[in-house]
């Protein structure tokens, strides 16, 4: 997030993108793709592609890290080599430790983890392809796969993002707009509620302008949120017509 762009990234209204302010990129999400998996998401947002499969309630091994209270909730994020121009590195480093941790701590305030003492649920998330805005990605196909594997949860987590640039509040940056722009504005909530579960900040707001990302990042996590129920519903729906027609 440099603030330093060499072109203009916003001229008469409209993103390199074509895109307006307040417009999302086009996201499309499916559930149920993993056989092997108790639940599964593929998501496309704009450019990006994340696959999120969910394992468990099973036990949680080795056995002392088991809790007797709550189950343990693992969440792994990670970046495919591939997924990136410039080949990245195989294996975990600082930024998907860091971004794990924080879905981690958004997912356990909403999943009813003391309904599975000593067991744990592990979350998986990988990146195929990025495009800026892959945590939001990612935490929101992991929600979709917790739903899918029919893990209990308070709401379904969805995540968006605002940024600032060319002097502009814009929504759901794209990867040239998070390089050159001024600032990101990341947050996760829970769409009945409103209550924010995860929110960073990359950048300098005034404070009108932080109520204006924070605006935009929440409107554009309602209209993700009726995506992800689509998603479930769409499956669901499959799943029963088969059951009919076996019938």
């Amino acid at each position: 997030m440099s603030g330093k762009g060499k072109t203009d990234l916003i001229v008469n209204g409209k993103r390199l993108d074509g895109r307006k302010p307040e417009e999302l990129r086009p996201v499309k999400i499916q559930a149920g793709v993993l056989k092997r998996a108790d639940g599964s998401c593929y998501l496309e947002w704009g450019e990006n592609k994340v696959l999120a499969a969910v394992f468990g309630p099973r036990e949680c091994l080795p056995k002392h890290e088991q809790d007797p209270y709550r189950a343990r909730l693992l969440y792994r994020y990670n970046m495919a080599p591939f997924s990136v121009e410039d080949r990245k590195r195989p294996g975990p480093d600082r930024r998907s430790q860091e971004i794990s941790k924080v879905s981690r701590e958004a997912l356990e305030r909403v999943v009813f983890l003391e309904n599975f003492p000593k067991a744990s649920i592990d979350v998986f998330v990988e990146v195929l392809q990025a495009d800026a805005g892959t945590r939001c990605a990612g935490l929101t196909a992991a929600s979709v796969a917790l739903a899918d594997a029919g893990i209990p949860m308070r709401d379904i987590v969805v995540a968006c993002a605002a940024g600032k640039v060319d002097n502009e509040i814009v929504l759901d940056v794209n990867k040239i707009e998070d390089n050159d722009g001024q600032a990101d504005l990341p947050i996760a909530i829970l769409p009945r509620t409103g209550e924010v579960l995860l929110m960073q900040l990359d950048g300098i707001l005034a404070p009108e302008e932080y109520k204006r990302a924070l605006q935009l990042a929440v409107e554009g996590c309602m209209k993700v949120n009726e995506l992800q129920r689509n998603a479930l519903r769409e499956k669901y729906e499959k799943l029963a017509d088969a059951g009919e027609q076996k019938e």
